[in-house]
């Protein structure tokens, strides 16, 4: 580990946009722990990236988990420095069709998930006196059709930010959201040609975003060049979030 300039783990990190993040961080010369459930693809990640990760299997509702990880983290590398919250769910319907489990699912995993690692790395961080949070929200936040839950869960992260920059800014903690728009990932890819198509017209750069951009976004607010950038959402969302062609 002595040529590691720092420690990263990253939620929902063998797929997407966590995949994105992941390989532009151990290219910035992170190493990172590779959090997910996909025990599959975690592992063969693991081969891939050669010594530059470790995959950890875990579910981030549950609190027993996160502490577990928590602590195999102070165990075997004594320290973090940036937390990336990236792994969600979504379970989509209007709100008179939405089932109860539906609603709490989303809940569970996107917004309570991200609560349980923060607070873990809020402990780790405040005793280190060092630290970054990015947390992925959405630009969902500000409200999507359809979307009940899942916009819910993303507002609450941009207030779980903002109260963590307050909480932690004296122990040289700075906590920040990123909130994506339209990606290129494998969920994009599902939709219908002529509904992709239409919600690209929808974007002000007439274009979709890359797990990249997301990846880059992260990679700056995961520096610990950022001193003075703290309790923010960064919108990656090709300008859709300033309500232009809605």
């Amino acid at each position: 580990m002595e040529n590691i300039k720092s420690i990263a783990l990253v939620t929902g990190a063998v797929k997407g946009i966590g995949k994105a993040i992941t390989e532009k961080l151990i290219k910035e010369g992170y190493f990172v722990v590779m959090v997910d459930v996909d025990k599959e693809a975690g592992i063969e990640l693991q081969k891939d990236y050669k010594g530059n990760c470790v995959f950890y299997s875990g579910n981030i509702s549950k609190e027993i988990e996160v502490k577990k990880m928590f602590a195999f983290i102070s165990k075997e590398y004594g320290a973090l420095d940036l937390l990336v919250n990236n792994a969600g769910i979504i379970k989509d319907n209007m709100i008179w069709n939405m089932s109860e489990d539906d609603f709490d699912a989303v809940i569970d995993v996107n917004l309570k998930g991200t609560w349980l690692m923060c607070k873990e790395a809020a402990i780790l961080m405040k005793i280190q006196n060092k630290g970054r949070i990015v947390n992925i929200a959405s630009r969902a936040w500000l409200g999507n059709r359809g979307q009940s839950n899942y916009s819910a869960s993303k507002a609450g992260i941009v207030g779980l930010t903002r109260v963590l920059a307050l909480e932690l800014g004296k122990y040289n903690v700075c906590a920040n959201a990123i909130a994506p728009g339209l990606i290129d990932t494998p969920l994009t890819k599902g939709l219908r040609e002529d509904v992709l198509a239409s919600l690209i017209e929808a974007q002000p750069t007439k274009s979709i975003g890359q797990p990249e951009d997301i990846a880059n976004a992260v990679a700056f607010l995961g520096s610990y060049k950022t001193n003075f950038i703290t309790g923010q959402t960064l919108y990656v969302d090709g300008g859709k979030s300033i309500g232009s062609n809605l």
